[in-house]
């Protein structure tokens, strides 16, 4: 009969580098599955990229922080439509 071996756990960290659109995709994502951040960021969007989401800031350039705190947009796709458009 053969013993069960043992064998050392491995612990693997990765990290990747943060790309210009993580912070955007991130902000998107947090508004998605949150109404009440979807709100915030719809109604008063530099207090939600102030506040974050859950302790958690979103990492953006200058010039997306802007495109979100300058928008009309009055729903969600409405507000990608225009960030994508933007940053085309």
């Amino acid at each position: 009969m053969l013993a069960p071996q043992t064998l050392p756990s491995i612990s693997v960290r990765t990290t990747r580098p943060v790309s210009s659109g993580d912070g955007i995709s991130r902000l998107f994502a947090a508004a998605v599955v949150n109404p009440q951040f979807r709100a915030q960021l719809l109604d008063q969007p530099a207090s939600a990229l102030a506040s974050g989401y859950f302790g958690e800031t979103f990492k953006l350039s200058e010039s997306e922080a802007s495109l979100i705190t300058s928008h009309q947009a009055k729903t969600l796709p409405e507000l990608a439509r225009y960030v994508h458009k933007a940053l085309r």
